[in-house]
């Protein structure tokens, strides 16, 4: 029986959405029938101008149109804002990253999703996401033990979203460096006890707006909660033409390792779970997961699920555009 196509949208073209409409240009079960953006629409160039733009005051008007919507704003302005006033509108998916900030974006989807009768999947990407799937599998194998996340090299697109918001920044990015000697420590079997300061520095590069104050910016930056105040941040000022130059490619990568012990008291043998990522371009790869699980939205909605949900509540075999039995076959 042939499978019906899936009606995504996407809101909000920036990199994250113009990576997503190229995963769903690869995925044959997805047709992207609109953009949304609060930009001119006849000013958004797309990667396939046959494509319709729309502008986002007007999404309501397609709520019965869309399948799937796949919201692409900042996690720390955008989706708090978008994420409850458009769930109780569409299925949506979003990329949500503010980690300590989950649970209350959480809640505040679940009840307009439930209302509406919509499934609405928040912090979905690689972490959170995939990284967090990785955490409870080691957490659940290897209960006796300690998991530790390192991410970078890298350009994180939601810590760059949280420096150019800053007053006084015109252009700006920020990379995360892991600490190869902590890793090495984990890898051993050590479990160390490791904190944040020690796992990873952030580094960042501003091209200031005419006028701002070097300084102001950087504590600014410094001391944001939730993003630089628990890291030794550096921020390096340059020229708009060298940021142009050097800072255009957004790489990024991270590893989870779990490293515990199995057997008993008497005779224990050490085990590590590592699951680790090599990005070429972050937002493409986060833009992938989010196609993925746009996917997997759409099949729990119509199997009658409702309510916000997160890469926790999703079984594997969702994500995927063959049917269980070919999953059987060919992956089991």
């Amino acid at each position: 029986m042939t499978q019906p196509v899936i009606k995504v949208a996407i809101a909000g073209y920036g990199n994250l959405g113009r990576g997503a409409q190229a995963a769903i240009n690869q995925s044959p079960d997805m047709q992207l029938v609109g953009v949304f953006s609060r930009r001119d629409p006849a000013s958004v160039t797309l990667i396939d101008n046959s494509v319709p733009v729309y502008s986002m005051d007007d999404i309501a008007q397609y709520k019965d149109e869309i399948d799937v919507l796949i919201l692409c704003g900042g996690s720390k302005s955008d989706l708090p804002e978008q994420g409850p006033k458009l769930a109780g509108l569409f299925n949506i998916v979003d990329s949500f990253d503010t980690h300590a900030k989950i649970p209350e974006y959480y809640e505040s989807l679940d009840t307009p999703a439930k209302q509406a009768g919509k499934v609405a999947l928040l912090s979905v990407g690689w972490d959170p996401g995939l990284f967090s799937i990785n955490r409870l599998y080691g957490e659940a194998i290897l209960p006796v033990g300690e998991t530790y996340t390192f991410w970078g090299k890298g350009l994180s697109q939601g810590h760059s979203d949280a420096v150019r918001r800053v007053d006084g920044v015109k252009s700006g990015v920020q990379y995360t460096l892991p600490s190869e000697s902590a890793m090495e420590r984990v890898r051993s079997g050590e479990q160390p006890t490791l904190s944040t300061r020690e796992k990873h520095t952030r580094e960042c590069y501003v091209v200031l707006e005419d006028g701002a104050d070097e300084e102001t910016v950087r504590n600014a930056i410094v001391t944001m909660p939730d993003y630089f105040a628990d890291y030794d941040t550096t921020v390096h000022f340059i020229d708009q033409q060298t940021f142009d130059r050097d800072h255009q490619k957004m790489p990024h990568g991270g590893f989870v390792i779990r490293s515990g012990v199995s057997g008993t008291e008497n005779e224990k043998n050490n085990q590590t779970i590592e699951f680790s990522l090599k990005l070429g371009s972050n937002p493409e790869f986060t833009s992938s997961v989010l196609v993925a699980y746009a996917r997997a939205v759409y099949k729990m909605n119509l199997a009658g699920e409702t309510g916000a949900k997160t890469v926790f509540d999703v079984a594997p075999g969702l994500l995927s555009s063959k049917s269980p039995a070919q999953l059987r076959k060919e992956l089991l």
